[in-house]
């Protein structure tokens, strides 16, 4: 048998068994969380743009939610201004906020909407504040250490949280054939805007939208055991032993708050999976193996 042929009946036998998938979430809302790797580097930005296209194509409504941190951070630098974190969380002033939407609302924005236009897709990029979808309130940031007293306030500057979604306009975007774009930029009542984190932002729009599947993408293998194991098929009730063990620690328990919190609130399923393996979201969604970890009820 020639390599040519080998090469088709291996294609043939990818698509055979993601047809049960391709049904399955037919009509269905998926809300991705779009960043890291899959996001900085050119083959990997290429094929995510595709993938999504191609979701789109067989039915599914994909919505993707980016964020833009080391964008912000390579600009304010060109600036002149220097980036602070506190516990992992930028220090937006009203000089970095105007950064922040030029990066985020601007150029990283722009940026996937061509990618998923190039790639035959029909994007349409928003921010928050467009129609006032995503409104926010000002993030009370405390920070508790042994060496305090009492908890001390701590005032981070444009860093919001998400006090309600109104899905009415991504809905409306989904079903006249489009694929929305969203910035996590938020509006306050004041008008005023502010930088959310965007897993909040794409768990909470996939809550909103009674989404099949919130897809976080990472720049690791998903969630991993004691033995560095890659953990998956996980209900809510296991995932809270994993943290009360302290399996689940550091950076990657905000994003399993956050997805339980979307699982919990009516989302069927959660996935953490790997943004640097080309065509991750293809993999988790349509084989039968995936490239992550699965978080659902129960």
């Amino acid at each position: 048998m020639s390599l040519d042929i080998e090469t088709a009946m291996s294609n043939a036998r990818i698509l055979s068994e993601a047809l049960p998938y391709i049904r399955r979430f037919a009509g269905k809302t998926l809300v991705i969380k779009y960043g890291g790797n899959a996001m900085t580097e050119e083959r990997l930005k290429q094929g995510f743009a595709r993938d999504v296209v191609l979701l789109k194509a067989v039915g599914m409504n994909p919505v993707v939610v980016h964020g833009g941190g080391p964008q912000i951070g390579s600009l304010l630098a060109r600036l002149g201004k220097e980036s602070t974190f506190i516990d992992g969380m930028r220090v937006t002033d009203s000089e970095t906020m105007d950064v922040v939407q030029m990066v985020l609302g601007g150029l990283v924005n722009k940026e996937i909407v061509s990618l998923i236009n190039q790639h035959g897709g029909r994007a349409v990029g928003l921010t928050g504040k467009d129609a006032d979808f995503i409104r926010a309130k000002k993030l009370k940031f405390v920070r508790n250490a042994p060496e305090m007293n009492t908890p001390e306030i701590i005032d981070i500057g444009h860093v919001g949280e998400v006090e309600r979604i109104d899905g009415e306009v991504v809905d409306m975007l989904m079903h006249g054939d489009f694929i929305p774009v969203i910035a996590p930029i938020g509006v306050g009542q004041d008008g005023e805007s502010y930088n959310i984190n965007a897993d909040v932002v794409a768990g909470k729009l996939a809550e909103c939208l009674k989404a099949e599947k919130l897809v976080l993408l990472t720049n690791t293998p998903g969630l991993l055991d004691k033995a560095g194991n890659v953990l998956t098929g996980l209900t809510s009730k296991r995932v809270d032993a994993l943290i009360a063990d302290g399996t689940i620690h550091g950076g990657m328990l905000p994003k399993i708050r956050f997805a339980l919190d979307a699982v919990a609130n009516g989302v069927n399923s959660a996935h953490i999976i790997d943004g640097r393996v080309e065509h991750a979201l293809l993999l988790e969604i349509f084989t039968d193996l995936g490239v992550g970890t699965l978080i659902q009820k129960g």
